[in-house]
């Protein structure tokens, strides 16, 4: 006589009928389906042993269950979004909430990669230099009047440049005091070169912590601001001029 092969749980035969193997141990459908089935989330019914069930953090789904909230297109083995627990096409959800790019106006879709500043957000590639026009991505930049450059491009179109070394300043920050040059070298030249002796010079601070002077729409780094023949530092110091040159009292005697 051949051996019996029940249910697991309700004794039942299972002679001619289906069943489902779990831990080893025989269910008859019905069984299984009452212990063991998940609830679907969209109809609130088993999804039963015919049925695929599609999963996403401890949530499941029948198949025809699976769809967009708002435009219940399917999502099986389509990429998707969540919102509030709600499942959401790419579409729907970048239309309802992604960020819109500040220069195309164009939704910029979930996964890519945007730009944000000052409250507004760009897709990659429409975050470029205004002056050349390439982006910009993750390299530093200098917003200015509304728009936004490349230091490069910055520094080319706006930024000072030493009278001595033709190299350009960083953008000048807000720090600046000013100082008065004291009176140097004999009473003639006191007399000729008064003018110039008490001048007030503007240091600024640039990018990085850099120094540079400023005197009658004229330029230098701190460390340029030599007199021409000697090379005395007259940071701090009168100094007289001649043309683009600056000197220290002793070597512009003879001027």
């Amino acid at each position: 006589m051949a051996e019996r092969y029940d249910c697991h749980y309700c004794k039942e035969s299972l002679f001619g009928k289906k069943y489902v193997l779990r831990d080893e141990n025989p269910y008859c459908v019905e069984c299984y389906e009452s212990l063991y089935s998940n609830t679907c989330e969209e109809c609130k019914k088993p999804i039963g042993c015919n049925s695929r069930d599609l999963s996403y953090k401890d949530r499941h789904w029948h198949d025809d269950c699976f769809h967009c909230f708002k435009c219940h297109r399917s999502l099986v083995d389509k990429p998707f979004s969540t919102k509030d627990e709600q499942l959401l096409c790419t579409e729907c959800y970048s239309n309802e909430y992604s960020s819109k790019c500040f220069e195309c106006k164009k939704t910029i879709m979930p996964g890519s990669r945007k730009m944000e500043h000052k409250g507004n957000s760009w897709h990659e590639t429409c975050f470029t230099c205004q002056r050349c026009q390439q982006p910009i991505g993750t390299k530093s930049f200098i917003p200015k009047d509304n728009n936004s450059y490349c230091v490069p491009c910055y520094e080319k179109q706006f930024a000072l440049q030493c009278v001595h070394c033709k190299k350009v300043h960083s953008k000048k920050c807000w720090v600046k005091y000013n100082q008065v040059l004291g009176k140097i070298g004999t009473t003639q030249q006191l007399e000729q070169l008064e003018s110039l002796l008490f001048v007030t010079v503007i240091f600024f601070a640039g990018l990085g912590g850099t120094k540079y002077i400023s005197f009658e729409e004229r330029q230098w780094h701190n460390d340029c601001f030599n007199c021409k023949k000697c090379l005395v530092s007259l940071v701090g110091r009168g100094f007289l001029t001649e043309r683009d040159d600056i000197l220290c009292p002793d070597c512009g005697k003879d001027i």
